[in-house]
């Protein structure tokens, strides 16, 4: 696949990221790099690879659960720079 400025225009425009015109050349020489890397995956000879024999063993890593006592609110909201009724006061963001 060729890279150029309207390849990486619209992949720009997909991820929603804005790309100066002076930094194109940049970009489209990493995407050709990355491109270049994931096509060396079809220079591998797969043709005796048999997923069958695949040995997959999955463990559970996760710890179990164990009810553990809470820090007292008032410790924890010492910190907040505004509280009120025992929860964080935040500004609204959305009108």
């Amino acid at each position: 696949m060729k890279i150029d400025k309207p390849v990486v225009n619209h992949i720009a425009a997909l991820a929603k990221l804005k790309i100066r015109d002076q930094e194109l050349d940049k970009w489209i020489e990493h995407m050709t790099g990355i491109i270049g890397f994931a096509d060396r995956l079809n220079e591998l000879d797969l043709k005796d690879y048999d997923e069958s024999t695949e040995n997959l063993t999955v463990y559970n890593v996760f710890r179990e659960d164990e009810t553990k006592p809470s820090y007292p609110r008032d410790v924890i909201l010492s910190n907040a720079p505004d509280s009120d009724e025992g929860c964080y006061v935040v500004p609204k963001i959305v009108e």
